[in-house]
């Protein structure tokens, strides 16, 4: 959420860093509302100030002996009483005005870094480095994932639909053990980098999504429970940063790294004909998620660590990336700034996303009321929240069985994994 306080003092400023974003937002509105609630709160202020006065006034008078039914104390009540009223009036006034600011505002997205590249869509991206073209594929016959993990047996798609619908699968024998064993090693590789393993819910009440941003925005591509107050967790970024809502945190407490694996939900509305196949955009998907709290001064920094270590899954597995520095136009709804990896499908030609890492400055923060206080000094501030994957586990998946097929049709398997798979090199049918 935005600081109400820098739209009133910086219209404009705030005006251009959303236009950046490609979008028509119009503060003026807000801007409009807020002066409002402030000259009622400012009236409200007078009359509440007059009321009290009265009352001290009648208290005084009637103790040093004026009689209570005298017509200077009735007048003082007649007074008084009227006072009454007017509060009674305002205060809904206030409400509502305080509720409209807060439905705006809940619409409107972080505004992009300073260090974030300007620019209209995904076209306009930066990309930044690339990794491991040592260990691009020399199989020149490479076949989709989709296509020899049906063939080795390990994606069930067709049994999937029959279960539940299209965009699903069942993981099969060695297709659900290397599955498992991905989402081993990363919270492994994770732990070993100082991240605290959770296993949280995985149903998310709506004042957590509303504090991550998820909603009321992308409503429509979340899962809901028809009976309950209950969603089912897209990332498992909703309820790592939910663990903290309305609490105030020392400076001891920072920073906190967390990191858990959850299966994730999303419709993906208006995703209808991309990637119709296979593992890359299904409506469950396993994830190990990284998420971190830290104090406003170091949350870049802590961005480019957290890069790092979701960087260091696919070194390890030695697949092939590329990292993207996206612009404003491609940020997503609560990033300030965003880098996303990219790992080498080879049987398109393509790299494709398998990981989003961003910093969202105070913005969950303050839609969650997260905030730390430092010692020896008043008031609190809110914290910076980060998250990013570390990695999505089927689109994991998907690059392994790209880049470790073999010409005979078999699995190579990464070396990291082979221990959590009984030391085995090869998977077969």
């Amino acid at each position: 959420m935005l600081d109400i306080k820098q739209i009133r003092e910086n219209p404009q400023l705030i005006q251009e860093k959303l236009k950046n974003r490609g979008d028509n937002y119009d503060i003026q509105p807000i801007v409009d509302l807020n002066q409002r609630q402030r000259q009622l709160e400012t009236t409200r202020s007078q009359l509440q100030a007059r009321s009290n006065e009265i009352g001290k006034l009648v208290g005084q008078k009637i103790k040093s002996g004026v009689n209570a039914q005298d017509t200077e104390i009735q007048d003082l009540r007649k007074e008084g009483n009227s006072l009454k009223a007017q509060l009674s009036e305002l205060e809904p006034q206030e409400k509502e005005i305080k509720a409209e600011i807060e439905q705006i505002l809940l619409a409107l997205p972080n505004l992009p870094s300073e260090s974030t590249p300007i620019g209209h869509n995904e076209e306009d991206n930066v990309e930044v480095r690339r990794w491991g073209d040592q260990y691009l594929p020399q199989n020149q016959n490479i076949i989709p994932h989709w296509e020899i993990g049906e063939k080795l047996g390990f994606l069930n798609f067709e049994r999937a639909v029959k279960v539940a619908q299209s965009r699903f699968v069942a993981l099969i024998g060695a297709g659900a053990t290397l599955e498992r064993a991905l989402i081993q090693f990363m919270l492994n590789t994770q732990v070993a980098a100082g991240y605290v393993e959770v296993v949280p819910p995985f149903l998310v009440n709506t004042e957590s999504m509303t504090a991550t941003g998820q909603l009321p925005k992308f409503a429509e591509e979340s899962f809901k429970c028809a009976d309950d107050d209950l969603w089912l967790t897209p990332t498992a970024e909703v309820p790592l940063t939910n663990l903290y809502r309305d609490e105030i945190l020392s400076t001891e407490d920072l920073p906190i790294y967390h990191c858990a694996y959850s299966p994730c939900f999303r419709r993906e509305a208006g995703s209808y004909g991309r990637d119709m196949r296979g593992l890359i955009r299904l409506h469950q998907f396993n994830k190990v998620e990284l998420v971190k709290l830290v104090s406003p001064e170091t949350s870049f920094d802590e961005l480019e660590k957290l890069l790092k270590d979701a960087e260091s899954i696919l070194q390890a597995l030695q697949l092939p990336y590329r990292v993207i520095e996206l612009c404003t136009g491609d940020l997503g709804f609560s990033a300030t700034k965003t880098y996303d990896i990219e790992v080498w499908l080879p049987s398109s030609g393509k790299y494709r996303e398998i990981s989003s890492c961003s910093n969202c400055g105070d913005f969950q923060a303050r839609r969650g009321n997260i905030r730390f206080k430092e010692a020896g000094k008043k008031g609190t501030q809110f914290v910076h929240t980060l998250n990013g994957s570390g990695l999505a586990v089927g689109r994991t998946m998907a690059a392994i069985l790209e880049n470790y097929q073999q010409p005979d049709g078999t699995l190579h398997v990464p070396q990291v994994l082979q221990p959590y798979l009984g030391g085995k090199e090869i998977l077969e049918v």
